[in-house]
């Protein structure tokens, strides 16, 4: 976990509802927009289908099982980014065919990977709230 002292909560999008994905986070569950009509999870949330244009979208859980199709290291010199210097910063492409950016944390920097198994993890941020993060399987 890192220090939540100096990572503010993301505010509520006011163009597309987003309480399901935090009330998701707050359960330990990580939940994503499904469009209905194309079968078809999509992420980041749209107020539309990204296959389709419709609105016939709902929030459904995944695994929070994936791999990793990108990786870096971020570094800051000085006191720290929350304390946590260097992050490793990923894109996991989840088994249900959607890529999301997230830290990987309780794994050390040696071991991240491009191609390495993921599962969930959650990171805190100001007030205890949720954020998805992951780690090495």
């Amino acid at each position: 976990m890192s220090d939540a002292a100096s990572r503010p909560v993301p505010k509520p999008d006011v163009f597309v509802p987003t309480e399901p994905f935090w009330q998701g986070a707050r359960d330990g569950k990580l939940m994503l927009q499904y469009c209905r009509d194309a079968g078809r999870f999509q992420h980041y949330p749209r107020p539309v289908s990204i296959y389709t244009g419709g609105r016939n979208l709902e929030w459904r859980e995944v695994s929070g099982l994936g791999q990793i199709y990108a990786c870096t290291v971020l570094r800051v010199p000085g006191p720290g980014l929350a304390g946590r210097v260097p992050l490793s910063l990923v894109t996991v492409e989840l088994d249900e065919g959607v890529r999301i950016l997230a830290n990987i944390i309780e794994t050390p920097l040696e071991d991240v990977r491009i191609g390495r198994r993921v599962v969930l993890a959650w990171d805190r941020l100001d007030g205890g709230v949720a954020y998805p993060a992951f780690r090495i399987v």
